[in-house]
Formats: structure tokens, sequence, C-alpha cells
């Protein structure tokens, strides 16, 4: 391991004990804190993109000592709650022996916190989060988080927990608080969600970070029988971001979509995973991604769809574009298939180009001034994406994001 790849000598045991203590945690939580620790010099970075002679993410060249402090985590979080459903801050619900028993089941069920580096450390230093709680049968709609980040690095945490036939929509904001200072500043989330059967949960996700903030985030769902996990992820901050977003479609006839936008501009890089994984019979997924990218800005996607053996009758579709609208920004994409089972319908396809120069030579034609069409253009590639965006205040915000920027 190189020497960049080292933390701070403050993020050890007696950081990670600190945390527990000031927060009152069981000891089960202290635990689990203490083995990501302790683990963590053994682990690897998230996997990144390669293409043939070159790795177009190098994880291991950021300078996470700089980049983290355990102990200058701040933040403003903003809740909504729904009728009948619980929503309520991650160490709120340790207070309370239900919910305590609840998050003790299912912490760490869907997101291995030994996965990868990333997720140790953030298990291991996490200070803030959500927990998200709707009972069978109850109809849970606008569960709202803000997080806005302050201090020099947060670790949040998000657990959401349906049981049989219930539904939620959520709706994630993250950006840069006012007071935030002006330094470099690592940001970490880990979100899981266990569906259960016959359930339906909307996750919707837009990442807003000034381009100070290193980004690092991972979704993951898994369903039960008849169960669905559709995910919106909005990326439009940030000096940097690696996340992905994944279901493990786990439960028969259970479905996901997972649907990505993006607009990267100045120097900004992106590097976006959308991961499918069909164990069980009768599944469906549909991964679709739509990308702009301006001046110097880089942007990677890589959606895989995994068929498992015992996957029949399996329905998997991948759809990513990006489009490039200077000569100096880059791009590329590499979507997969594995399929071990024949019983299969899935297809996939990725395209990167630039402005349609006949498009916009017809529209200049028409006394449309260069930069108001090119502008039009992007906002149009922008339509099938957002179209697929069900919840209206996330797709009216991206909108209005997208305009904002291509005016700027």
């Amino acid at each position: 391991m190189s020497e960049a790849t080292h933390f701070s000598a403050g993020v050890d045991a007696e950081t990670v004990e600190r945390i527990a203590e000031e927060r009152g945690e069981p000891e089960w939580l202290r635990e689990a804190r203490l083995e990501a620790i302790e683990a963590l010099d053994d682990l690897d970075y998230p996997d990144v993109i390669q293409t043939p002679g070159r790795t177009w993410t190098n994880l291991d060249d950021l300078d996470f000592e700089a980049l983290v402090a355990p102990f200058d985590q701040t933040e403003e979080k903003d809740l909504v709650a729904a009728e009948q459903a619980t929503v309520v801050p991650f160490h709120e619900a340790l207070n309370d022996a239900d919910l305590e028993a609840l998050v003790k089941e299912h912490f760490g069920s869907v997101v291995d916190p030994q996965e990868n580096r990333l997720t140790a450390l953030s298990t291991a230093l996490f200070t803030t989060g959500t927990v998200i709680y709707v009972p069978s049968g109850v109809d849970a709609e606008d569960v709202k988080i803000r997080t806005s980040m302050n201090g020099q690095s947060l670790f949040n945490y998000t657990l959401v927990v349906t049981e049989e036939s219930s539904s939620v929509t959520i709706l994630e904001r993250q950006d840069t608080g006012a007071d935030a200072a002006a330094s470099e500043r690592y940001y970490s989330g880990i979100v899981e969600v266990d569906a259960g059967e016959n359930s339906y949960v909307q996750y919707g996700s837009l990442q807003d970070f000034d381009q100070s903030t290193y980004n690092y985030t991972l979704k993951r769902g898994v369903t039960d029988t008849y169960a669905t996990v559709n995910w919106v992820e909005g990326n439009l901050g940030s000096r940097l971001t690696k996340t992905e977003v994944s279901t493990l479609l786990a439960g028969d006839s259970s479905e996901t979509k997972i649907v990505g936008a993006f607009f990267g501009h100045d120097d900004q890089h992106f590097d976006l995973d959308s991961k499918v994984w069909h164990r069980a019979e009768h599944t469906t997924a549909d991964l679709v991604t739509r990308g702009v990218i301006d001046d110097v800005s880089r942007s990677v996607y890589e959606g895989v769809q995994d068929v498992g053996e015992g996957a029949w009758d399996t329905n998997s579709y991948q759809r990513e574009n990006t489009l490039m609208l200077s000569d100096e920004s880059e791009a590329d994409a590499s979507p997969k298939l594995i399929i071990n089972n024949h019983d299969t319908e899935a297809s996939h396809s990725a395209t990167v180009g630039q402005v349609d120069q006949e498009d916009l030579f017809y529209m200049e034609g028409r006394a449309i001034p260069p930069q108001v069409a090119k502008n039009m253009l992007v906002e149009g590639f922008f339509v099938p994406v957002l179209e697929e965006v069900e919840v209206d205040e996330l797709r009216e915000d991206l909108e209005e994001r997208i305009a904002e920027r291509l005016h700027a």
C-alpha cells in the first residue's frame, strides 16, 4: 500500500471507542465499529473501472489523511416523516428498545461493513444517520431527508426497512452548508434498504455538494418476494464522486429500476456504478442513465446485470448515454452482462458522443442563437431519463439545476 493511502494516526480503535461512548451506543454497535477499524488496513478500495492502458479513477492517490477528520463532523439534518411510518435520527432509534432490535437485526445485512476499505471506514466513524421503518400495510409518502455538510468530513448511514405490503417514497438531498469552511472535505454515505414481501420502495437522491468535496456513496437494496426497489440518482456536485447504486433481487417476481442523471463541468470527476443481481425467478430490472460533461470534466460508468443459475424467466435491460459538450471532456462506459441462466431476456447499450452538428445547424438556421440552441439540445437530451423519475419534486429539482448550470 502506498504512503498516500494511509489514514491519520487519529483514525484508530481509540477514536472509535470515543465516538461510541459519546453517543451511548450499545455494545453490539461498538463491536461492529471496532471490527471495521481493525480490518481497515487489510481491505482494498472499491473496484474502479479500467479500460486498456488506463485506470479511470485512482482512489489510492487521494490524501485521506488530510480529508478525514473524525471529530470535525458537523451538519444540519432535516427530516420530514410520513404518517404511520417511523423516520428518526439513527441514534434516537437506539434509545427505543423495539427500534434498536430492528436496527441490530438489519445493520450490515445488505451492505457488508467490510465490503471494502471505504465501507469499513464509514462503519467505524459514522456519527449521523436516519432510520426509516414502514409497518405492514402502511403507504408512506413524502419522506424527506436533507443533509447539509458543514465540517471537514461526514459519515452518514441510512437504514430503510419495509414490512409486507407497505410502500414508501423517500427524497434525499445532500449539499454543502453555508457554514462550511473552504478546505477540501470528504463525505461518505451508506444506504441499506430491506424491502419486505410485496412492498415498494422509491428512493430518490440529489447530490449537490460544492466542488471542494470528495464523495463516496453506496446505496443497495434487497428484495423479498414481489417486492420493488427503485432508485433515482442525481449527481451534480462534488470534486470527485465514486458511487454505486445496486439491487439484489432475492425474491421471486421482484423488480428494480435504477435511474441516473449527472452533469459535470469544470474539472469534476464522476465514477458511477449501477448493478443488479438476479437471484430469484421471474425478476425484472431496468437500468437507465444519462449524463452530460463539459469543460475538462470526466465520467466513467459501469452497469452490471448479473443473472444467477436459478434466476429463471429473467428480464434485464440497460441503457447509458453520455453527451460531451467540449473536446477536452472525457467519458467512458462499460455495460456488462453476466448470464448463467438461458431463460433470460436481456440487453445493454451505451453511447458516448457530442452534440449533433446537423441538429445545431438546423436550429441556428432558424434564427436561434448558437448557445440557446445548444442549451435546448442538452435539455432535450435529458428528457428521456427525467421522464423515468416518478418523484415530481426530484424531477423538478433536477430540471431546475440543469437549467441553472446551462445558463451560468
